[in-house]
């Protein structure tokens, strides 16, 4: 077993399932202590707690919505109070929020999305990076939809919060790589993921796996693996970066 992150002590945002349930277990088998953050659902994030220590590491449970900065506080003094520093802080956690075009999108939706999908990502990082040693990782979350030229108007309050991302990654990195902190973007393509098949019929997926250039959709655990690169060593001299993790569905 590599080991590859040894001694890091790592927060993943929204990871009691889907991507971030599986870079959390990533993280885990590769050495690194993990913060498991959870809004609403213990159970779940109790289940990647207890798969992670399988690995052997050390692990804590720590419930909060990323979008109250209260919550956000009080993951960052859990974390540190526990392992005294913050290495790698993975920012999964998200709304999806579809079916929002410009007619439906009401001011409610639109705050409430970007409080969860900007802002929260925004000042976590904020309240983390002066626990953050030189060397440290930041990892963002997008979507690969972001390049889709076919974007469906149903998609504009999503992909309008995940632009926004990309832009602060790409800000962040500059600003923060005075420190050998780096700041990257993993925008995932189609992904086996709950969130994912919410609201789509057999038909639809099956359509989407059909005209995918290799015939299926992606897996939470190949998403994971490239969240263990960015957090590695291996990926010092990658900052600033969009990663689209697709498989070739969206270049």
């Amino acid at each position: 077993m590599s080991q590859r992150l040894a001694g890091k002590v790592a927060i993943v945002t929204g990871s009691s399932r889907g991507i971030g349930r599986a870079v959390a277990l990533a993280f885990a088998r590769e050495g690194a202590s993990v913060v498991v953050n959870y809004s609403g659902n213990k159970a779940a994030a109790d289940s990647t707690a207890e798969e992670a220590l399988k690995h052997g590491g050390k692990v804590i449970v720590v419930q909060g919505d990323v979008s109250s900065m209260e919550d956000n506080k009080k993951l960052i003094e859990a974390t540190v109070e526990t392992f005294g520093k913050i290495d790698i802080l993975a920012l999964n956690a998200g709304l999806i929020c579809p079916g929002k075009d410009l007619k439906s999108t009401t001011p409610e939706d639109f705050d409430k999305a970007f409080a969860v999908n900007v802002k929260g990502p925004m000042f976590t990082v904020k309240e983390a990076e002066k626990h953050i040693p030189d060397g440290g990782r930041i990892i963002f979350f997008s979507s690969s939809l972001i390049a889709n030229s076919g974007i469906l108007p149903a998609y504009m309050l999503y992909i309008s919060t995940k632009g926004a991302i990309e832009q602060m990654c790409r800000v962040l990195a500059k600003d923060l790589g005075k420190r050998s902190v780096t700041v990257n973007t993993i925008s995932p393509g189609p992904t086996e993921t709950d969130g994912y098949y919410e609201g789509k019929s057999e038909q639809l997926i099956k359509m989407i796996e059909g005209t995918h250039p290799t015939g299926r959709i992606g897996k939470p655990e190949e998403v994971a693996e490239v969240a263990v690169f960015l957090a590695g060593p291996e990926s010092s001299w990658v900052n600033g970066q969009i990663l689209r993790v697709n498989g070739g569905s969206i270049v």
